[in-house]
């Protein structure tokens, strides 16, 4: 009988990851089962799910209060089972508030332990950094400046890159060709609107992002918006929230699942900050970051943030790259005027192309044969 490899991840990004990974530790370990909580990318790789992915999805401090009791029960339940299941190696990818204390307490039972996309430690809650050594064995990250900060510390870390590097070509995909894919005019211009995946975040970010773009469709009547929904559901809340809108009825293309070819038709893109934003970068579209929390969370996050900026392209950068407009700042007219500047100025856009690319070819590094590789070795230890 195989080992068994036990991995959670809570969010529809740490579902590539987590596809990615199985994948290729299968190559090494082809008898083995792994079993935890994931998503339908993971379950179609042979990935057995305890329980739902979408439960874990949860966004900010003062949010996570209402579904505590939920998350908690959970939690018990999650670690009883692997407590039974003793597997050789617990894997949590992102999802640290749920993860970490996973990993203490399998580590604390002589559970090798390891954690994929490092906790946002060196932009905030630095005081992290001590319950992330006591819970893992070895981190993975994503980006350069993560394991930079980790080789002060006494954790095995490694920077595997971004599986999204590896699967979208470096060169930009031509914009007329994705526009052909959803039947729009080759002369519109079009402007991608991505208001989140998670429900709370659509509440929050769809009524600004739709506003904005009745506005700009006034600005400019020959606007066409393309919006992803990250699931059935989503699309759902998302032509909801358009039935408030008949000005944008023929205007709005609404498609689940279509990310990445949305993003690629568009020429401009407003944008909620998150993984997709990393998405975007690397699809070399100028974007404008944006997003909304309660305000009690809002004012926590601010009075422990490290980091001038929140957005992925303006810390892999390390400078202002991106326009980001947040909390009260994100009125739907703003909004709009920023998303226009971006989509216009072709001088900037050259500019964008140059740095995303530098990025790209540093995140570019196999990330699912370097994370298998480092998970290999600590599995041999």
């Amino acid at each position: 009988m195989g080992l068994t490899i036990a991995i959670v991840a809570g969010e529809a990004s740490g579902d590539v990851l987590g596809a990615g990974l199985i994948e290729r530790l299968r190559q090494e370990y082809p008898e083995a089962s792994f079993v935890g909580i994931g998503g339908p990318q993971m379950l179609a790789v042979g990935f057995e799910s305890w329980e739902p992915m979408e439960r874990l999805s949860v966004m900010g401090l003062v949010e996570v209060l209402g579904r505590l009791p939920e998350l908690l029960a959970l939690r018990k339940r999650l670690i009883q089972r692997l407590l039974e299941a003793k597997p050789a190696i617990f894997i949590g990818i992102d999802s640290p508030d749920f993860n970490l204390p996973v990993a203490a307490r399998l580590k604390a039972q002589s559970i090798k332990t390891a954690h994929y996309v490092s906790p946002s430690v060196w932009a905030w809650r630095p005081k992290r950094i001590q319950k992330i050594i006591e819970s893992v064995d070895l981190m993975l990250t994503l980006f350069p400046f993560e394991a930079a900060f980790y080789k002060d510390y006494p954790i095995s870390v490694a920077f595997v890159g971004h599986r999204l590097a590896d699967l979208i070509p470096v060169d930009e995909t031509p914009t007329d060709q994705a526009k052909r894919l959803f039947s729009l005019p080759g002369d519109s211009p079009v402007i991608a609107l991505v208001p989140g995946s998670r429900s709370g975040e659509l509440k929050r970010m769809g009524p600004l992002f739709f506003e904005a773009a009745a506005i700009m469709l006034r600005s400019q009547p020959n606007l066409h918006f393309v919006v992803p929904a990250a699931n059935e559901l989503r699309e759902q809340e998302i032509n909801q929230q358009l039935y408030h809108h008949p000005e944008l009825i023929g205007k709005v293309i609404v498609k689940c699942g279509a990310l990445q070819s949305m993003v690629t038709a568009a020429d401009a893109v407003l944008i909620a900050s998150g993984t997709a934003t990393l998405e975007t970068l690397l699809l070399k579209k100028p974007m404008v970051v944006s997003y909304r929390v309660a305000t009690l969370t809002a004012c926590m996050m601010k009075r422990l943030l490290l980091k001038p900026f929140i957005s992925l392209p303006n810390l892999l950068a390390q400078r202002k790259l991106v326009p980001e407009i947040l909390q009260n700042a994100a009125t739907p007219k703003r909004l709009a005027r920023y998303t226009l500047q971006q989509m216009t100025d072709t001088t900037n856009r050259q500019a964008l192309k140059k740095a995303y690319k530098d990025i790209h070819l540093t995140l570019k590094r196999d990330a699912d044969t370097q994370a298998a590789a480092a998970i290999i070795e600590v599995l041999g230890r």
